[in-house]
């Protein structure tokens, strides 16, 4: 399966190009007084306000520093409400485009937005698991507007 393959930490994760819509370049967000854990800001795309998540930091990690190949994955994220919300992922250090084994059995699990281990020639690879990513109390806060 192709993916996008980007560091967390030192770390190799994998996020499906069938759930990318964009990938953009990174920029200036809005903070989000009071946010919950892992929310870098907010972002102005053509108009549409658009909450972004630090990957780096929800990982339990501090975030990066922005640097050359930083960048902004924009995901229809599924929500709790049966509908899909714009949702921006901040991914410090993306390597590129891989083709990734998508067939592997779930292994160790650390975080709930983190799926099924694999491995290639490079090294192991954690999936990220795209509706697992943000729970319903965060959801409810981020895509208050749609609820």
């Amino acid at each position: 399966m192709r993916a996008l393959v980007f560091l967390i930490g030192g770390g190799r994760y994998a996020l499906a190009l069938s759930a990318l819509r964009r990938v953009l370049p990174v920029m200036a967000l809005q903070p989000l007084p009071a946010a919950p854990e892992g929310v870098a800001g907010l972002m102005n795309l053509h108009g549409a306000v658009v909450p972004v998540l630090d990957l780096e930091r929800m990982a339990g990690l501090p975030p990066a520093a922005p640097c050359f190949d930083t960048r902004i994955l924009l995901v229809d994220y599924p929500g709790a409400d049966g509908r899909l919300h714009l949702l921006g992922l901040r991914a410090a250090h993306v390597l590129g485009i891989e083709e990734v084994d998508g067939s592997a059995p779930a292994g160790v699990q650390a975080a709930a937005f983190l799926g099924p281990v694999t491995h290639d020639d490079s090294g192991l690879i954690h999936w990220i698991a795209l509706p697992q990513l943000i729970s319903p109390q965060v959801q409810a806060a981020l895509f208050a507007e749609a609820a």
